[in-house]
C-alpha cells in the first residue's frame, strides 16, 4: 500500500491541482496533508480527490472554523497533530516538528510526516521520518510531494 504525503500548499491552486492529478492517477489509498493549506477555498481543488484526505492544520491556515466546514465532505482536518493507524502501521501526521527527536524515540510510531520548514526530509529510520518539502513552491521555487511504501517503509520525494 502506498500514500501520499503533501504539506504547506499555500493557496497554490494550480500546483495543488497538479498534485490531485498525480495522486488520482496514480489510485494511492491515502493522502495525508500536513498543515497551511491556508484558505478555505483550496477545498474547490481539494474535492476533486478520489481517496481519503487525512490533514492537520498548520501555523498559516487562517479561517480554521470555515476550513473544516468546506472539508466536511472531502476529509477530516485535526488540530495538531492526528495518529492513524493503517495497514497495522502506526503513523504520525503534524505540521511542526515538534519534540521530534521524542517521536523517534518513542518507538511508537512506523512512519513521522509533517511539514512547516518548506525543506525536504527523508531520514530512512527507524521510524522514518519525512517532510516532502513545500507543494506550493512559494519559498523555495521547487515544488514537491511524499509517496511511502507502506509495506518497504520507503519515503520518496516526487517532484511536481
Amino acid at each position: 500500500m502506498k500514500i501520499r504525503v503533501m504539506s504547506d500548499s499555500h493557496d497554490n491552486l494550480p500546483l495543488i491541482a497538479k498534485a490531485m492529478e498525480l495522486f488520482n492517477r496514480e489510485q494511492v489509498e491515502l493522502v495525508l496533508h500536513a498543515g497551511d493549506f491556508v484558505s478555505p477555498f483550496c477545498a474547490n481543488i481539494l474535492k476533486n480527490l478520489k481517496m481519503k484526505l487525512v490533514s492537520v492544520f498548520g501555523n498559516n491556515d487562517g479561517d480554521k472554523l470555515f476550513l473544516l466546514r468546506r472539508f466536511e465532505n472531502i476529509g477530516e482536518i485535526h488540530e495538531d497533530y492526528c495518529e492513524i493507524e493503517l495497514n497495522g502501521r502506526q503513523i504520525v501526521l503534524m505540521h511542526q516538528p515538534k519534540f521530534m527527536e521524542a517521536l523517534v524515540a518513542s518507538g511508537k510510531y512506523d512512519l513521522i510526516a509533517y511539514g512547516h520548514t518548506h525543506q525536504v526530509d527523508v531520514r530512512q529510520g527507524p521510524p522514518p521520518v519525512v517532510n516532502p518539502g513545500e507543494c506550493g513552491g512559494w519559498l523555495t521555487d521547487v515544488a514537491t510531494v511524499a509517496i511511502v511504501d507502506l509495506e518497504a517503509m520507503t519515503p520518496t520525494i516526487v517532484p511536481l
